[in-house]
């Protein structure tokens, strides 16, 4: 009985200290966070109402470049340098110096046009926020794991106002295949705090509809199965644009280092293919975030939801210009771009299965997010906190279908796999271990 007792309040006072150690980088965060969503929706206006600025995003990117070559190095790898800390803690941690010039140059991105999202500029905050404060107090290497993957948790739970999904993600983007619930208690408690920071703070999320209504109960044996099968289908296809997303990356990169000599003519000839495919596609609606459009009209993240939101092309438009912004010099985050890829995506395949726009806009927003991340776990709880919990079966199938189709690498090269999607890779590395 005693044991019991001491066994009881010795979690009791560790959950008492998590609470003291989340709660001022998840309050600092939360703050930090509103505050660049503020500078984000301001810039975004300007742009809209003076689209001449894009005209100047290859001088930008050359700025951006200047910028972390003289104050941002060895920030430079973002979400990855994160991970890497993570898994392998080092006396130096993640500069401080991360937070204000992830936060310039995501805004000077998206001020001029760069095709980006946020969620990696959030993570970044929240994770040079955490190192700070385990510097300062000196804590363990383990704990200083557990501190930064809640600093990750409050940033993706502020920028989104999706705290579980915020927690689950910290957890896992870490490996694929395998999860250290050690960390729960904090992350959740950080997520749920930076998000209530952010909110008290007057920003507003996104909202999206899904009006479909199942009319065959979940309960009842009898399943939809002609849209299940579609499901499925849709779920192989999300898989597949996200490797595409993922290899498109690798290809710029590799061309980029391998033909481009000096490094301020990458961002230079980055931000002119990037203006170039505007002005051949005569619109700038694949440009910035991509959530929504001044006017309500042409395409986006909200108009995806739509029977004619979105052009059958429109998601390749946005991986392609996505893809050369992020690895041609300039900052931001992958995540938002592939909601809008997922999202239009899921309007393309709805008309051509004939199926419910508005739900398979949903499932392609977070499955190809699930893929091409390696988080089928957060994505689900993503869908529930957006979207609602009716449609969770939907959910889950078309992000793990998407997730398996999709192969072991992603968008964060720091990501370890622990457990291969490939059966026959599993059964070679069991094998090996146990020569």
């Amino acid at each position: 009985m005693k044991n019991i007792i001491r066994l009881q309040i010795e979690r009791v006072l560790d959950l008492s200290r998590s609470i003291v150690l989340v709660i001022p980088i998840s309050v600092i965060t939360g703050l930090v966070v509103a505050f660049f969503l503020w500078l984000l929706d301001f810039v975004t206006v300007l742009r809209w109402n003076n689209n001449w600025l894009i005209n100047l995003l290859p001088l930008c990117g050359m700025l951006i470049m200047l910028l972390y070559q003289s104050f941002g190095r060895g920030t430079e790898d973002g979400n990855n340098l994160i991970i890497n800390e993570i898994h392998e803690s080092t006396a130096e941690g993640i500069p401080l110096r991360m937070v204000p010039i992830i936060i310039f140059t995501t805004v000077f991105t998206h001020l001029f046009g760069g095709s980006a999202g946020r969620e990696g500029t959030a993570v970044q905050i929240g994770g040079s926020i955490a190192s700070f404060f385990s510097r300062i107090i000196k804590l363990s290497k383990r704990d200083n794991k557990v501190l930064l993957m809640a600093g990750i948790a409050a940033g993706f739970g502020a920028v989104f106002g999706t705290p579980v999904a915020g927690a689950v993600f910290a957890l896992e983007v870490l490996s694929v295949g395998r999860i250290k619930y050690d960390a729960l208690l904090p992350c959740l408690f950080a997520a749920f705090f930076a998000d209530l920071v952010c909110t008290a703070c007057g920003v507003l999320h996104t909202h999206y509809h899904v009006n479909y209504k199942e009319t065959v109960s979940w309960l009842n044996v009898s399943y939809h199965f002609i849209l299940l099968l579609k499901v499925v289908i849709s779920g192989i296809a999300f898989g597949l644009v996200a490797k595409l997303f993922v290899e498109t990356s690798d290809f710029i990169k590799k061309i980029r280092n391998n033909f481009i000599g000096h490094k301020l003519l990458i961002p230079i000839i980055g931000g002119g293919l990037v203006v170039a495919i505007s002005y051949f596609l005569s619109t700038s609606d694949y440009l910035g975030l991509g959530v929504k459009t001044l006017s309500g009209t042409g395409v986006s993240i909200v108009s995806a939801f739509n029977k004619d939101g979105s052009d059958a092309f429109s998601w390749f438009w946005k991986l392609l210009l996505t893809a050369i912004t992020l690895n041609m010099g300039f900052k931001g985050g992958e995540v938002t771009p592939l909601f809008f890829i997922g999202a239009t995506f899921g309007n393309t395949i709805a008309v051509l299965l004939g199926c419910p726009i508005d739900l398979f806009a949903a499932l392609g927003f977070i499955a190809v997010f699930a893929a091409a991340t390696n988080t089928p776990l957060a994505s689900i709880i993503l869908g529930v906190e957006l979207f609602g919990a009716e449609y969770i079966p939907y959910f889950a199938i078309s992000c793990v279908v998407a997730y398996y189709f999709s192969g072991d690498k992603g968008i964060y090269h720091a990501q370890r796999v622990e457990v291969s999607k490939s059966l026959k890779m599993n059964i070679m590395k069991n094998t090996a271990k146990e020569k």
